[in-house]
């Protein structure tokens, strides 16, 4: 079992930046892909990026590359999404996820609003 919980969202005005993070517990992670997803009103939620726990590799969605930063802390078990040069376009109500295999698990997401 795996346990997420998100925090950081908040207002920010178009161009300005925020830090994600989200907080990991329960079992060894090294076989789980994390991610970041976000849905804003009225859409489908969406995939932001990806991180392998193991190794640190990325994927990003084209609408965040060069805005956006996924990373996690190892020994704090904790995943950061780093976004700058935030557009309204991106205000969303964000996730992270964990998976492996058939797990999957997320957390209660965290509110993002940009306004220009």
């Amino acid at each position: 079992q795996v346990q997420l919980a998100e925090s950081g969202g908040g207002l920010v005005q178009a161009g300005g930046s925020l830090r994600l993070s989200c907080a990991i517990s329960g079992r060894s992670l090294s076989r789980h892909t994390m991610g970041w997803f976000r849905q804003a009103p009225g859409k489908e939620r969406e995939s932001v990026g990806t991180i392998k726990w193991s190794g640190g590799s990325t994927y990003y969605a084209e609408s965040v590359k060069g805005r956006f930063t996924i990373s996690r802390d190892y020994r704090e078990k904790t995943m950061y999404l780093q976004m700058n040069s935030l557009k309204p376009e991106d205000t969303a109500v964000y996730y992270c996820s964990s998976w492996y295999d058939e797990y999957t698990y997320w957390g209660q997401g965290t509110q993002v609003t940009v306004s220009s």
